[in-house]
């Protein structure tokens, strides 16, 4: 249940002993262990997040990433909303301090959208709100330092932004949401790879009454996707269900929002960047935690 004017923005799969790493719009972050969150039931309103985090004025959270170690071989990709990325070691942010750490520089007025744990071999996908789309090497973006800025990935057109940022797999496919709930999968091999800072190319068309890029997942067949609305409203699409499409094509409808309400969030329902599956007996599989 939520206030008026609140909605919901992360959906996040987690166990009771995974540490939860919070990244902000200006680019820090801050750690808790799952069961550092109270317990609440499904209609409930939750504890709000400031009660959580020693979050600064006007500092929101960007992403959440649950894990349960902080494996050496591993890397975060970060990507900001003017399209720069970062490639930093994953155990740079093993760190407790209650009052967060840097996890990426930000220029001017740039904020942090998305936060990606990878393994430093598969090629990166980022996508805009307007639909563009750059596939590139890892590779292209060097291992950098906690506190770098990092490199223009996509070189964006005026009034476009970056939403997602994904690890693409050569045999899966990516899955485009707008604002409106219309969707699309692609195959992942249908986004030429290209060098870093492109301008990239088209991941979905979108016309006047189905919204802008609300954000991208690299998915299989089995998946399960959720998706929430800005008044609270969740539901659980098998990924086999949306229809796979090419690049240009405008979608099919996956979720109906009431009027006046919009799709704000998506997240996969599966294993997490440990291998751990939603079904560990500790996790209720209709559920996910909720930062707002």
């Amino acid at each position: 249940k939520l206030k008026q004017a609140d909605s919901v923005m992360h959906l996040i799969h987690t166990t009771a002993h995974s540490y939860l790493l919070f990244f902000s719009n200006r680019g820090r972050v801050y750690r808790l262990k799952a069961h550092e969150v109270p317990v609440a039931s499904r209609t409930a309103r939750g504890t709000s997040i400031v009660n959580l985090l020693s979050l600064q004025d006007g500092e929101r959270i960007q992403a959440v990433i649950d894990t349960r170690d902080y494996e050496m071989n591993r890397y975060l990709l970060f990507a900001t909303a003017k399209g720069r990325v970062k490639r930093t070691k994953f155990t740079a942010y093993d760190s407790s301090r209650k009052a967060g750490l840097i996890a990426i520089n930000l220029r001017d007025d740039d904020e942090l959208v998305a936060v990606v744990p990878t393994d430093g071999v598969h090629d990166i996908l980022l996508s805009s709100r307007l639909g563009q789309t750059i596939r590139f090497a890892q590779d292209e973006v060097r291992e950098m330092s906690r506190t770098a800025a990092g490199v223009i990935g996509l070189r964006l057109r005026p009034g476009d932004s970056v939403v997602a940022c994904a690890a693409a797999r050569p045999a899966a496919t990516l899955l485009h949401v707008t604002t409106s709930g219309y969707g699309k999968r692609t195959r992942v091999e249908r986004f030429p790879r290209k060098h870093r800072a492109g301008l990239g190319v088209k991941g979905i068309r979108l016309v006047q009454d189905k919204g802008e890029v609300v954000g991208t997942l690299v998915v299989d067949p089995e998946d399960e996707i959720l998706a929430a609305t800005r008044h609270g409203v969740v539901i659980r699409i098998p990924a086999a269900g949306v229809s796979v499409q090419d690049r240009w094509a405008c979608g099919v409808t996956v979720m109906s929002p009431d009027p006046g309400d919009e799709v704000v969030a998506i997240a996969l329902v599966g294993d997490d960047i440990n291998g751990n599956s939603d079904q560990d007996p500790e996790v209720n599989p209709e559920a996910a935690s909720e930062t707002r």
